[in-house]
């Protein structure tokens, strides 16, 4: 090949590499990897974020009855944990797909505007998710606002426990994992929470005194909703 010809073939790749692509044409890859996994007397909170990651999941896919797998590709390719809340959470309230409400969240710069328009009540979101929306909640506030809807609706945990947890700063993984530690030995949620604030024990500490390991967790989480379905 001349060094004409190849000009000629390189000059298309020159011209596109200054075409602008649009932000959001590009997916977003997070990684969700964890490289400790189990439980390490020596260094008891190392696999915490693995813990907390892994039981909001598995609430998640049990509470909505989707595969934990597609929850967390999605993650990986860029959806916030606040928006698979928003959009699964209003979308088993009302009957919209969730895929729907996702998309309708790439056009609007916040979950209020784009649920502006979708005429919700507290008869169909739910009085929590409602009062969020009426409130101006940001995204992160209306994420709470299913997962407390969730943990009550299912009879897990007490309001006034609730309140107290979300009052102490707990996320919403830290609020899942208490709560289900909690109601598979019968500890408060708001003790467990305090222990591993103030530093005496950390989520994985807790998850090996009560026998619970990261395998079962969703069995464990499949059970509690069973139970009090009743």
């Amino acid at each position: 090949m001349n060094r004409t010809t190849r000009i000629r073939h390189l000059l298309p790749l020159a011209i596109l590499a200054f075409i602008p692509v649009p932000a959001h044409a590009i997916p977003a890859i997070t990684c969700h990897c964890f490289t400790d996994r189990s439980y390490d007397p020596a260094r008891p909170a190392v696999a915490d974020p693995y813990f907390l990651a892994t039981t909001q999941n598995s609430f998640f896919a049990a509470v909505f009855n989707v595969d934990r797998k597609t929850i967390v590709l999605k993650k990986q390719l860029g959806t916030s944990a606040d928006d698979l809340w928003v959009a699964y959470g209003i979308a088993a309230r009302t009957g919209m797909a969730p895929e729907r409400l996702l998309q309708a969240r790439q056009d609007y710069p916040s979950w209020h505007d784009a649920l502006a328009g979708q005429h919700l009540s507290a008869q169909t979101a739910g009085e929590l998710i409602y009062r969020a929306l009426q409130a101006g909640a940001s995204d992160s506030g209306l994420a709470e606002a299913v997962v407390d809807d969730l943990l009550l609706r299912h009879r897990l945990i007490g309001a006034p426990e609730l309140r107290a947890l979300r009052k102490r700063g707990a996320t919403n993984q830290e609020l899942i994992i208490a709560t289900v530690i909690g109601s598979l030995t019968h500890v408060p949620a708001d003790e467990l929470f305090r222990e591993v604030k103030d530093g005496s024990k950390s989520w994985g500490a807790l998850l090996n005194a009560a026998n619970i390991t990261a395998a079962n967790i969703p069995t464990d989480i499949a059970y509690l909703l069973k139970q009090h379905r009743g």
